[in-house]
């Protein structure tokens, strides 16, 4: 199980990581929305959450939490396009949902792979 684990954040890490360097200009929080960006604040400042270590019980569960994951690094990359000079604008935010559907069209698998071991 703790395997599954650690797949299951490796490969959310990697569709995150993927996203976010394809689509943002800078390596800051610039491309997080004001207000989301204060509820993390708010956040942060009370500590990690114990839902964080708590971990997915099923595959529907993880699907879920893969797909919400999924659909945040959609947003982080919209709002990344958004700063992009507006003749790039178009081409990135097609990018950004390119990457979308593919994450989205491959977190079954993912979910399905993460009990096999090499």
């Amino acid at each position: 199980m703790r395997i599954s684990s650690t797949v299951m954040r490796g490969a959310c890490a990697f569709l995150l990581g993927s996203t976010l360097l394809a689509h943002a200009q800078t390596n800051s929080d610039a491309v997080v929305d004001p207000v989301a960006a204060k509820q993390q604040a708010r956040e942060i400042a009370q500590g990690d959450p114990s839902r964080w270590y708590r971990e997915d019980a099923t595959p529907q569960a993880k699907l879920k939490t893969l797909h919400k994951e999924i659909g945040a690094a959609l947003q982080e990359a919209r709002n990344a396009c958004k700063r992009a000079p507006a003749a790039e604008r178009n081409a990135c935010l097609s990018e950004a949902r390119a990457v979308y559907t593919r994450d989205m069209a491959q977190a079954k698998a993912m979910v399905d792979g993460q009990g096999q071991t090499p």
